[in-house]
């Protein structure tokens, strides 16, 4: 097995003095209360689109997403969408809802991220083309009324942005430095002392973030180890290497994923186990159209 080097005066931490460090770390107020109003709004029974209208419009950056994002998506319309109410109206409520989370999560954790040479926007495109895919896959095999699956998937690479805010130096050595065919688990543990999994998890618990988010984070390489949840896990699993197998932004692991890899991962075992090839074509099928699709949205998203 091949010994990695560490850099000069680049020490390896162990649990208790990372865990003291991220503990101490900003907190972002985004993922404590993703714009608790809209949320609340969307999920209601009787929901008008001029009401969600007037919470966007007190927000400018989201406001301009919500245009940005319907444009980019409905590119054949005639004329540009520019009303928030006709905005909301061919997005449709989930969509906005889950635009409602993106724009201060993202905000929040660009801020927190740094501006080392790392490709953030690229990374962003990843976290959010994870997030879009989730519920997709969630849907072929469980029905849901929130966007819990979508958070998983949102936040399945927050490790990797906690340690750049607080471990800047460790997360440099590890992803600034070019590393083909590497396994980056192996490298954060020897290098850092704690993977970008367990680093993921052990923040949102310090944010009282949902377990299955959690869960995710701790083990979307691996769901067959997760404790609870492991729907969402196994799903974020196989979304997180379908857009990384379509190229579609960077996750800061260049192994390539050859082929249709997702649909061997122990994710997709886990969430179609029995199922006949035809469904599991048809499921295929899905997913492959989807991931055409994405790069429009997140053009208008990110």
């Amino acid at each position: 097995m091949e010994v990695l080097t560490r850099p000069t005066a680049l020490a390896r931490l162990n649990s208790a003095q990372i865990e003291l460090q991220l503990h101490n770390c900003a907190r972002l107020p985004s993922l404590g209360s993703i714009d608790r109003v809209l949320r609340e709004l969307v999920n209601a029974e009787q929901c008008f689109t001029s009401q969600v209208a007037d919470v966007i419009r007190r927000d400018p950056s989201m406001t301009t997403r919500l245009l940005r994002l319907v444009n980019s998506v409905y590119f054949g319309l005639t004329l540009p969408v520019t009303s928030i109410e006709e905005a909301v109206f061919y997005l449709g409520v989930r969509q906005v809802r889950q635009l409602a989370m993106v724009t201060p999560v993202v905000e929040d954790l660009q801020r927190f991220a740094g501006k080392d040479s790392f490709p953030w926007h690229a990374f962003w495109q990843h976290c959010v083309g994870t997030a879009i895919l989730t519920p997709e896959i969630m849907g072929d095999v469980q029905s849901s009324q929130d966007e819990t699956d979508y958070v998983a998937g949102l936040l399945h690479d927050v490790g990797k942005i906690a340690m750049a805010a607080v471990f800047p130096a460790h997360f440099e050595a590890i992803y600034l430095v070019p590393r083909e065919g590497e396994d980056l688990l192996a490298v954060e543990e020897e290098l850092l002392g704690m993977t970008h999994c367990e680093l993921g998890a052990l923040y949102l618990r310090y944010h009282n973030l949902p377990e299955s988010a959690v869960q995710a984070a701790r083990y979307h390489h691996n769901p067959d180890k997760a404790k609870t949840h492991q729907r969402y896990v196994a799903a974020v699993q196989v979304a997180d290497l379908l857009v990384r197998q379509a190229g579609i932004g960077h996750s800061g692991n260049t192994s390539p994923i050859t082929g249709e890899a997702w649909a061997e991962a122990p994710g997709w075992k886990f969430l179609f186990p029995g199922n006949s090839k035809e469904e599991q074509e048809i499921a295929r099928a899905n997913l492959r159209r989807s991931l055409e699709r994405l790069p429009a949205i997140l053009e208008g998203m990110v």
